[in-house]
């Protein structure tokens, strides 16, 4: 399962934290072959529909799918979205971080890491 987190202020654009978390992508390793570096494509909501993303990913080897701004619905993004949603949905079962209590950012982020770890943990098949 890999996993990117990061953390912004609340007005900072979706679009300027892209790359920091595609670029924290861990490498996914394979039983056979080499590694991949990198995800093949990158779905992604309105939010991040701007050229300078998109040039971004295609440099690097990602297809974006991301939905146009007043031309695409963002539902047929719905399939893929809801992984997204869902995971969110368990960090915010974890209390601590369901409030911010920590003043500094990088506590937050190590606590936030390790509810991840542990969300990623419970769902190894026993």
């Amino acid at each position: 399962m890999p996993i990117s987190l990061g953390i912004s202020a609340a007005n900072t654009h979706d679009s300027q934290a892209l790359q920091p978390l595609v670029q924290g992508i861990p490498p996914i390793r394979s039983r056979r072959g080499p590694r991949l570096r990198r995800p093949a494509k990158l779905h992604a909501d309105k939010g991040y529909d701007y050229p300078h993303p998109r040039r971004w990913l295609r440099t690097r080897g990602i297809t974006p799918r991301i939905a146009r701004r007043g031309i695409e619905n963002s539902t047929h993004l719905g399939r893929h979205r809801w992984v997204v949603e869902r995971t969110i949905a368990w960090l915010t079962g974890c209390r601590r971080l369901h409030r911010r209590y920590e003043r500094k950012p990088d506590h937050f982020l190590a606590f936030t890491a390790i509810a991840a770890a542990l969300i990623c943990y419970r769902r190894l098949p026993k």
